[in-house]
């Protein structure tokens, strides 16, 4: 198969087909082009997206950033960084690998197209000269022999005529035999260029032609191998960048696996305990006996010696408190609100406030040791997880500073042009190294950490309270411990009477539980488990059983539903999925 051999007579057809193959190459180029300009914007449009939603420095919200599904969403958007610059990556090797050496080969094409039709031009143009040199020798030797047939003729006439003198037949004789020679002469002029002609002709169509063609056809043949190459180059510098971006959406999958509901939930505990202690049985106050009313000192302590307490923090004031009986006492009255106040004032807690304070301000002289044991328990246990919290950030810093270098490693491997990976190494060696030390610092202060929480009640206590599920009996944990425990208002106190005090004023700050009507309805909620209630204020329920909300959740991850109208208690908000009546009273409204 050849274009010399099957096109000898498509020279024009050729030409046009040959600036056409070029046209399709040229809008290859610009197809390519108008690809990288769209990972370009892409890229920009991730990064832009990216940088939109990390967290503001010394904001609340980089505050929020301590849970597990706050670190998780920041590290997608690291990765999606990543994501963005591998979209780079496949803008740059397409512009260098494809649309510049693309450019570049057309140019010679076409450089190379102009010669070899420059060539066919000129083959062109030699045979059309012989041809017109083969037929202006033709017509010179018909016409010559024309005329010696005419001069022929004249002489046999002269000859036979005998009117005619003898001079005029010699003359006519001679002039045709001039003629006769004549055409003779045309006829060997005339066989000698038609020779010449046939010769350049088979030449022409035969030799000259099909070599130019064959370089023609040799030439678009190229032309259609480099396009093909380029697609393949094309499909190539995407499938490089693959397993980048596929390590990057491992890491976001890593991250969503990292998510810890629990301890989300207790860094809200951390976050938004309140210290305080549940408070205990009322006192019976005998207004009978003709005695002053009186507040106990250890009311509190008193209470609960006799009846195990259980811990939850937060509870609204007036709010029934989980496995514990509505008071159905009547109204109490109760002394003015200004004496409670006198009362404080004057009590002997102000004083121990300064003497904390005095203790606190003379450690801060010394020299604090590394383990914080200078600090209260419940202080130290709180600047123990600030440090092992930043020991964390640091681990993650060089983690991520890593995993750039083995990116940027691959990346090397499998394109050795754009760097040696072998450089790398060191780099990669002093992270590990450099993670493993702050790793073995952070697991230090994480013993102690671990020594200081055994040390605190509360946190077990706390622990369990998280579960959602309790025991029968538990404990009683507050007996005792004002001196393991850290005052609302950042003070450490040392004796119980302090403590007793202004707890016995906090109760009397609160109302009292009064006789009212069944709580109304404020919406609906499904079982999604079963829950047995086995203590007192829960109600067990049954997977898929429908039930009524007349209280939900105020922040302690308990529901208040009812099943009739005699039948109602708590269950854990995350059994159940609650539909909120908007319309209900006390039912919130979100948006």
């Amino acid at each position: 198969m050849s274009w010399g051999t099957e096109l000898w007579d498509q020279f024009d057809n050729l030409e046009k087909h040959t600036q056409w193959g070029i046209d399709i190459l040229e809008k290859y180029i610009k197809f390519v082009k108008e690809r990288t300009e769209i990972e370009l914007s892409y890229a920009k449009q991730l990064r832009n997206l990216s940088k939109k939603y990390q967290p503001k420095k010394n904001s609340k919200e980089e505050e929020e950033y301590k849970y597990t599904s706050c670190k998780a969403f920041l590290s997608t958007l690291n990765e999606m960084n990543d994501y963005a610059g591998q979209h780079e990556v496949i803008s740059e090797n397409m512009t260098s690998q494809i649309m510049v050496e693309l450019a570049r080969y057309v140019q010679e094409l076409k450089q190379e197209r102009k010669s070899n039709f420059h060539d066919g031009r000129k083959a062109q143009q030699h045979i059309e000269t012989c041809w017109k040199q083969l037929e202006s020798s033709k017509r010179r030797f018909e016409r010559d022999c024309k005329e010696a047939d005419r001069a022929q003729q004249y002489f046999e006439k002269m000859d036979a005529d005998i009117n005619v003198t003898k001079a005029d037949v010699e003359k006519a004789r001679q002039q045709a035999q001039l003629r006769h020679q004549m055409a003779e002469d045309s006829k060997a002029d005339y066989s000698s260029i038609l020779q010449k002609f046939n010769r350049e002709q088979r030449e022409y169509y035969h030799s000259h032609i099909p070599h130019i063609f064959q370089k023609i056809q040799e030439m678009e043949e190229r032309r259609v191998v480099r396009i093909g190459e380029s697609m393949k180059t094309y499909a190539e510098l995407d499938r490089q960048v693959i397993p980048i971006i596929g390590k990057c959406l491992d890491g976001i999958v890593k991250a969503a696996e990292s998510i810890d509901q629990k301890s989300d939930s207790q860094l809200v505990i951390e976050a938004y305990k309140s210290g305080f202690e549940p408070p205990g049985d009322i006192e019976f106050e005998d207004y009978a006996q003709p005695m002053k009313r009186t507040v106990s000192d250890n009311s509190l302590s008193n209470s609960r010696e006799g009846k195990p307490e259980l811990k939850f923090g937060g509870k609204s004031k007036g709010k029934l408190w989980p496995f514990i009986k509505k008071n159905k006492s009547p109204k109490q009255q109760k002394e003015p609100l200004s004496h409670r106040f006198n009362e404080f004032m004057t009590s002997k807690p102000k004083i121990q406030c300064f003497r904390s304070l005095k203790r606190g301000l003379s450690l801060k002289l010394g020299a604090a040791p590394e383990d914080f044991s200078n600090l209260p328990p419940e202080q130290r246990r709180k600047k123990l997880q600030q440090k092992v919290h930043e020991l964390n950030k640091e681990i993650q810093k060089e983690m991520d500073q890593r995993d750039a270098i083995t990116k940027m490693k691959d990346v090397y491997l499998k394109n050795p042009q754009m760097g040696d990976p072998a450089s790398l190494d060191h780099k990669l060696a002093e992270a590990t190294q450099t993670i493993e030390k702050l790793r073995l610092e952070t697991q230090k202060f994480e013993a102690w950490l671990a020594e200081v929480e055994g040390r605190l009640p509360a946190r077990s206590e706390q622990t369990r309270r998280q579960s959602g599920m309790y025991d029968g009996q538990m404990p009683t944990t507050v007996t005792n411990c004002a001196q393991d425990r850290e005052s609302p208002d950042g003070s450490y106190t040392e004796e119980q009477s302090q403590e007793s005090e202004v707890k016995v004023l906090a109760t009397d700050f609160d109302d009292e539980f009064d006789d009212e009507e069944p709580l109304p309805a404020i919406g609906t909620c499904k079982a999604l488990y079963t829950f047995e209630g086995q203590n007192e204020g829960t109600i067990s329920v049954m997977e898929g059983e429908t039930l009524c909300v007349i209280e939900e959740d105020k922040g302690d991850g308990w529901t208040r539903i009812r099943r009739n109208e005699d039948e109602e208690g708590y269950v854990p908000t995350s059994y159940v999925e609650v539909y909120l009546d908007k319309n209900a009273k006390g039912a919130k409204t979100y948006i």
